[in-house]
């Protein structure tokens, strides 16, 4: 599934569904209301081979606490090769809260634990990706060493301390 934010979307807001069919959630000390709209498309139509559906996902956010900034109000788009009638509304947004979970639990979350990544003082743009790149790569490589039983390393720290350049090479040409 693609997606992409845009926080002042086009789409009028009324083509979602009301205030009062939509709940707020809270959690992680704010707010949350999501709603959906999906319009059928063709692949051809949208010039998106595969693409049976875009999604709109209108997302309010309304953080709680002393240091609670002003309400959100964002519209995130998503093109999808899932037919109409394959998931519901529920399942959409399931789907698409699990896709961002998993990434903000999965991988942000290694990367700032393991590497610091947050307290990163870098600010030249060019650095900064190259320094994001080599993260990936170690924990991909700490992720294949795991998966092949080379290393019994329980973190990507510890297990990219005992690496050299020598092993990392052998083990992306198997």
């Amino acid at each position: 599934m693609a997606s992409w934010n845009a926080p002042n979307a086009s789409w009028p807001r009324r083509l979602f569904p009301p205030d009062d069919q939509v709940a707020w959630e809270k959690g992680h000390g704010r707010l949350d209301r999501r709603r959906l709209k999906r319009v059928t498309v063709t692949p051809e139509e949208i010039g998106l081979c595969g693409c049976w559906q875009v999604i709109a996902v209108r997302r309010e956010r309304i953080e709680l606490g002393a240091k609670a900034g002003p309400p959100t109000d964002e519209i995130g788009y998503y093109a999808t090769s899932a037919v109409t009638d394959q998931y519901d509304d529920q399942e959409l947004l399931a789907a698409i809260t699990g896709h961002w979970d998993a990434i903000e639990n999965g991988t942000h979350y290694r990367r700032d634990v393991t590497f610091r990544e947050d307290a990163c003082s870098v600010s030249k743009r060019g650095a900064a990706q190259v320094l994001a790149t080599l993260r990936n790569l170690a924990l991909g490589l700490h992720e294949l060493a795991l998966e092949r039983g080379a290393t019994t390393a329980p973190s990507a720290t510890s297990g990219c301390r005992r690496m050299t350049f020598t092993t990392a090479l052998a083990w992306l040409r198997r």
